[in-house]
C-alpha cells in the first residue's frame, strides 16, 4: 500500500477512530488500527469487540492499494507532532514507512489479516434521523447515565421509536434527562425490549457527528445497534437488562408553582451558590417569591452565599431544595438565551423543566438534615 494524506484531516480521523482502541486487551492485534485503501476510498476501522467504527478518510492520494495496521500510540504521536501539511505512507510486509518534508520514521506492523471484519451496514429496515437533531438528542441526555448501576441497565440512553419521532432517555436514579425528535421511521418496527445503547457508543456518535452531515441511518436489532452517517459507520453491543418505567416518575398532578427562566442569568447564579457547597453540604436553597428567587447555600467548611435574581413570578414563596450539580448539567446543555419552564409541585416531588423543543429534565430535591 502506498498513499498521501492531509495530515490534519488524517490526524482527525485517526483520534476519533482511537477512542474504540482498548488500552488493554488480550488480542494485541485489537491495539491498531487498520487503515484500508481500495480504488475508491480510504478507511480507518477500530473495535473493542464490543464497539466498532469505521471512518472514510478525506484527501488521500492513492498510488497502490492494500491495508496496513497502525501501532495506535505511535502513529498518532507521529500525527500530533509532524509539522508536515501531507504525510506519505507506504507499507511492506511488517513494516510501515512515514514520511514527509522534514521527518521520516520506520515503524513495525502486524498482519492486517489478523484484525476482526466489522459488518457491513447490512441495509435493515433503517430510521432516518437529522443528524443535527440525533447529535442534540445526544448531548441532552447522556449525561444523565450512570454505568454503576447494579439494579436497572442505566449504563446508557434508551431509545425509543414511534409515530414519525424518536425519544431518547437517560436516567442515574436521582435525575431524567428526556429528549424527542422528529425522524422517518421504518416500515418494520425494532425488536422487542429495551434498545438501551451504552454511553461510551453515545459519546462516540456525539464526536462522529456533524450539525452538516445531512441524515444519519439507525438500524435497532435485538442485541447491537448500526449507526451510519455520510462518513462513518458505528455499531455497538446494546445494553443488558431491564430499564425503569421511566414514564412513572413524572407528577401527575398540577404544580404548586411555574415560572419561565432564561438560561445563562440562571445558570449564572447557580454557579455562584454552588461555591460554597461540599461533599458533606451540597443542598442549595431555591425559594422562589414575589418577583425574585433567592438561592441560599451554606457549609461550615466553605461558609454561606446568598444570590438573588430577578424572576417573572407572582405567587406564594416556594421553597425547594436541589443539587447544583445536576441542575448545572442540565443548564450548560442549552443556549444561554434558551428559556425554559421550571415546575415544582411541592418541596419533596421531583421538580419538572421543559424547554419547547421536547426536551424535559426531572430533578430529585435534597431532604434538608
Amino acid at each position: 500500500m502506498k498513499l498521501t494524506c492531509e495530515r490534519e484531516k488524517l490526524l482527525g480521523a485517526f483520534q476519533m477512530v482511537a477512542s474504540v482502541v482498548p488500552s488493554r486487551s488480550p488480542k494485541a492485534v485489537l491495539q491498531n488500527v487498520k487503515l484500508e485503501a481500495g480504488q475508491d476510498r480510504a478507511t480507518l476501522v477500530a473495535t473493542d469487540l464490543e464497539l466498532g467504527i469505521q471512518v472514510e478518510l478525506q484527501g488521500v492520494e492513492l498510488e497502490l492499494p492494500g491495508a496496513v495496521l497502525l501501532p495506535t500510540t505511535r502513529f498518532s504521536m507521529i500525527l500530533r507532532e509532524s509539522p508536515d501539511e501531507k504525510l506519505h505512507l507506504s507499507s511492506a510486509g511488517n513494516r510501515i514507512r512515514v514520511w514527509g518534508q522534514q521527518s521520516e520514521f520506520f515503524l513495525p506492523s502486524e498482519n492486517p489479516d489478523e484484525y476482526p471484519e466489522l459488518p457491513e451496514f447490512e441495509g435493515q429496515p433503517w430510521h432516518q434521523i437529522a443528524a443535527r437533531t440525533f447529535r442534540e438528542m445526544i448531548r441532552r441526555t447522556v449525561f444523565a447515565t450512570d454505568p454503576e448501576s447494579t439494579r436497572y441497565a442505566l449504563g446508557g440512553v434508551l431509545i425509543e421509536v414511534g409515530d414519525n419521532c424518536v425519544t431518547a432517555v437517560a436516567t442515574d436514579g436521582r435525575r431524567l434527562a428526556l429528549q424527542s425528535g422528529p425522524a422517518k421511521l421504518a416500515e418494520t418496527p425494532p425488536a422487542e425490549g429495551n434498545t438501551i445503547i451504552p454511553t461510551r457508543t453515545m459519546q462516540l456518535l456525539e464526536r462522529a457527528l456533524a450539525d452538516n452531515d445531512g441524515d444519519i441511518q439507525l438500524v435497532l436489532r435485538e442485541n447491537d445497534v448500526q449507526v451510519k452517517t455520510q462518513r462513518a459507520l458505528v455499531e455497538s453491543r446494546l445494553v443488558e437488562g431491564r430499564f425503569p418505567k421511566w414514564r412513572d416518575v413524572f407528577p401527575r398532578t398540577e404544580p404548586r408553582m411555574t415560572v419561565e427562566l432564561v438560561v445563562g442569568p440562571f445558570l449564572s447564579a447557580v454557579r455562584q451558590s454552588a461555591i460554597v457547597t461540599s461533599e458533606q453540604h451540597r443542598g442549595v436553597d431555591f425559594t422562589f417569591a414575589e418577583g425574585k428567587v433567592v438561592l441560599v447555600a451554606e457549609g461550615a467548611e466553605y461558609g454561606e452565599a446568598r444570590v438573588e435574581m430577578p424572576v417573572a413570578y407572582e405567587g406564594e414563596s416556594v421553597q425547594v431544595t436541589l443539587d447544583p450539580r445536576y441542575l448545572i448539567d442540565f443548564l450548560r446543555v442549552l443556549e444561554p438565551e434558551k428559556t425554559f419552564t421550571l415546575a415544582v409541585r411541592t418541596p419533596e416531588s421531583p421538580v419538572v423543566c421543559d424547554t419547547d423543543d421536547g426536551y424535559r429534565y426531572l430533578l430529585m430535591p435534597l431532604t434538608r438534615t
